[in-house]
């Protein structure tokens, strides 16, 4: 369905059309005619789907002033709220619709005067939302419509309380949409208890991982990790990506490593400041960084296009979690790769990501560090080739003939290439081990949604509670075989439908493409 078939007015059709969107999604194929018509939905669906506009379009349709609060977006993190509520304000300005974001971590004196402009829409953490409603400066007894997004992500965070104490501050008289990627028990009594006769909307799983994502799985002891993420990056060229890491210890040690390697790289995690966290969301938008290092909360969201290829230095506890990690990558109709390492008590969970996405991930061969040298000597070529392209050398000509006459031609090749390769062996980079997942022999993966208590009211707990302790390429090459081979050591990739044939098993040289 087009945009233009909705109901929308035109203020919103022609934001939307300036954003570059003209078919809907899924989600928003289903949400959005519904909502108009005032309906309550409970919408399942995945982080990447097109949430924001199935709830924000028919939210500011409703919204004809600028006096009153008339619209509350509850998110679990500070990213999630400022990346909606900028996408609302390009969605809204059409109509000139003021948005406030609010959330932990940044000036409340600064967030509370902009409340008393009274916009008539307010994105924000739970906690500081609380916070300023008990303070009498965010007054919601004129809100229509509350939506409760990423509502498990806010749940497994120990919201439920805040949630459901500012509910209780809403007129019974609105509309509530409700946007869940799972359905724990827990959600499900809320939409029993706070929505009236509420409309699913249901993603099917099998769209849970993108066809266009090929899903992979390396093999290994948790120490080799690192080096092994390098040679992968090495020989895999990625234009951008993200490493997700379990904790933020492991974030920031691993981010740092790859720094003191040459690569270009960031971390991001809770115990940044905002404006730090930010600031490495903007470099890595604006392609000033390559590779971004995260926790899983605080990545969570995250809509940054180009993305090439995800990597899963730790494997996740919940399969969901996968589910999100993933979605960051083949978007927008683009091929993308997900490569996660697993050690050999994690296999189980694996398995368990597996039967939830209903796509088996292949066995990938790592690659060795001749082939890591080989991509990196292929990068070079490719950017030598680039620069001698360039039309505009004449600054450069006495330099050139200066070396010239001193050195060979070989000579300078060779000082090009050492001083560009990256020699993992120079720079010895030490990650702290982690504790390995518990081993569940197979088991089931239930998972634990009781309310743990120590909070972070700004949205940005490490998913797993766990804060650490602070002590060539072709692009989308991999080792692919049989999932079941012993002798994993396929290396060139082929291309297939979903990324995820078996290969034949037998074995190929390393080749620059």
């Amino acid at each position: 369905m087009k945009f233009n078939e909705m109901n929308l007015s035109k203020p919103l059709l022609r934001a939307v059309e300036e954003m570059g969107f003209e078919e809907a999604t899924p989600i928003q194929a289903e949400t959005i005619p519904m909502a108009l018509e005032g309906q309550d939905i409970f919408g399942q669906a995945q982080t990447g789907t097109g949430k924001t506009a199935a709830f924000g379009l028919p939210l500011l349709e409703k919204i004809h002033d600028n006096s009153r609060v008339q619209a509350l977006i509850i998110e679990p993190t500070r990213e999630l709220a400022v990346q909606t509520g900028e996408e609302l304000y390009r969605l809204g300005k059409m109509k000139g619709i003021h948005t406030t974001t609010v959330y932990g971590g940044a000036s409340i004196g600064h967030q509370i005067k902009l409340l008393k402009k009274n916009p008539p829409v307010v994105i924000g953490t739970p906690g500081r939302i609380l916070d300023l409603i008990k303070r009498g400066v965010l007054k919601l007894k004129d809100v229509e419509t509350l939506v409760l997004d990423e509502a498990d992500e806010m749940l497994k965070m120990g919201f439920v309380e805040d949630i459901e104490s500012i509910i209780r501050e809403l007129p019974t008289e609105r509309q509530t949409l409700l946007f869940s990627a799972t359905v724990p028990k827990e959600i499900k009594r809320i939409a029993d208890n706070f929505m009236k006769n509420p409309t699913t909307v249901h993603v099917k799983a099998k769209a849970m991982t993108a066809e266009l994502i090929d899903q992979y799985y390396t093999r290994c002891k948790d120490y080799e990790k690192f080096d092994l993420l390098t040679r992968f990056i090495d020989v895999q060229n990625p234009e951008l990506s993200i490493v997700f890491a379990r904790t933020k210890r492991r974030v920031d040690e691993v981010a740092r490593g790859l720094v003191e390697r040459g690569y270009s790289a960031e971390g991001i995690h809770g115990d940044l400041s905002q404006d730090k966290r930010l600031g490495v969301l903007r470099n890595f938008k604006n392609n000033k960084l390559d590779i971004l290092v995260a926790t899983d909360v605080a990545a969570r969201g995250l809509d940054i296009s180009g993305v090439t290829h995800v990597y899963n230095f730790d494997i996740p506890q919940d399969p969901e979690s996968y589910v999100h990690r993933v979605g960051r990558t083949g978007r927008a109709g683009k091929e993308g790769m997900a490569v996660t390492f697993v050690t050999g008590n994690e296999m189980s969970y694996l398995h368990t990501i597996e039967n939830l996405t209903k796509k088996p991930m292949t066995a990938l061969r790592p690659p060795t560090s001749q082939e890591a040298f080989n991509g990196q000597v292929a990068n070079i070529a490719k950017v030598v080739k680039e620069l001698t392209e360039i039309d505009d050398t004449e600054m450069y000509q006495d330099a050139v003939k200066f070396l010239s006459e001193t050195y060979t031609e070989e000579e300078i090749a060779l000082a090009l290439v050492r001083s560009l390769v990256k020699d993992p062996s120079t720079v010895k980079v030490d990650i702290t081990p982690e504790r390995p997942l518990p081993n569940r022999g197979g088991g089931g993966n239930k998972r634990n949604f009781n309310r743990n208590g120590n909070r972070n009211r700004g949205g940005n707990r490490d998913r797993n509670n766990n804060r650490g302790d602070r002590s060539g390429s072709d692009r989308k090459g991999g080792y692919k075989g049989n999932a079941k081979d012993k002798n994993r050591n396929n290396y060139d990739r082929k291309k297939s439908n979903g990324g995820n044939k078996q290969s034949n098993g037998k074995s190929a040289e390393f080749k620059i493409r």
